[in-house]
């Protein structure tokens, strides 16, 4: 008697099948924007961990850091001061004191100092430095991007009259465990809906980031604020 063959799949169109529902697959959860908001979370944790990693080894080592985020290049690293900051949170500058890097900071500290004459004040020089890869972008030995699409809408501190949304912004750390309060905000591509927005909220004292959805406008303390200094409202 002859047996009549099964109908069935082989391994290789098993295989084929399996392919097609994955690459489905990719393309429903890319198109309903989950992997553009993964890569919003892992761009906030990211700039989260540099504050943390430059808070700590200021306070560890007495040294004065800042965080460079390039807003332009949508990179971040991490630089380390030559000398002790002498001007801090009170300075309007750019750089907040320090020795300007770029030509843009270097012409504006010039007009400052054109506009304002008195006794040259010795300027801290900063310098990149390796530490859990936050180091030097422009030599290309490290620094690190935000993730793919992902760019900063703009970043203020306290020193700060204004937002800033070109250009570079620093966020600096002191010796003694104290940094400024800041808003950085970050968003997916060039939408600005609020729900493809984070706002990273640095606190003074502490150094702790809160991650707050949406545009989170940076409140800063006006002059008539008796509030003490002791006491944290960066938030």
């Amino acid at each position: 008697m002859r047996t009549t063959p099964r109908a069935g799949f082989t391994l290789v169109e098993i295989l084929i099948v399996l392919t097609l529902v994955l690459l489905v697959s990719g393309v429903a959860i890319a198109g309903s924007g989950q992997l553009p908001s993964a890569r919003l979370r892992r761009s906030a944790t990211m700039v989260a961990s540099a504050i943390k990693v430059a808070f700590t080894r200021s306070t560890a080592t007495s040294r004065d850091l800042r965080l460079v985020m390039d807003l332009d290049r949508q990179k971040i690293w991490l630089e380390e001061a030559d000398v002790p900051m002498l001007v801090t949170s009170g300075d309007k500058s750019l750089t907040g004191g320090a020795d300007p890097m770029t030509a843009v900071e270097q012409a504006a500290m010039l007009e400052g100092e054109r506009i304002i004459k008195g006794p040259p004040i010795p300027k801290p020089r900063f310098h990149p430095i390796e530490v859990f890869g936050f180091g030097d972008v422009e030599g290309g030995s490290g620094g690190k991007p935000l993730q793919r699409g992902i760019r900063f809408r703009a970043v203020q501190t306290a020193r700060d009259d204004s937002a800033r949304s070109s250009g570079r912004a620093y966020l600096y750390f002191w010796r003694g465990g104290r940094t400024e309060q800041a808003s950085i905000q970050i968003h997916i591509g060039d939408s600005i809906d609020d729900d493809r927005t984070l706002t990273l909220l640095v606190s003074p004292l502490t150094g702790a980031v809160r991650i707050r959805g949406g545009a989170v406008e940076l409140v800063v303390p006006s002059d008539d604020d008796h509030a003490s200094e002791r006491q944290d409202t960066g938030f």
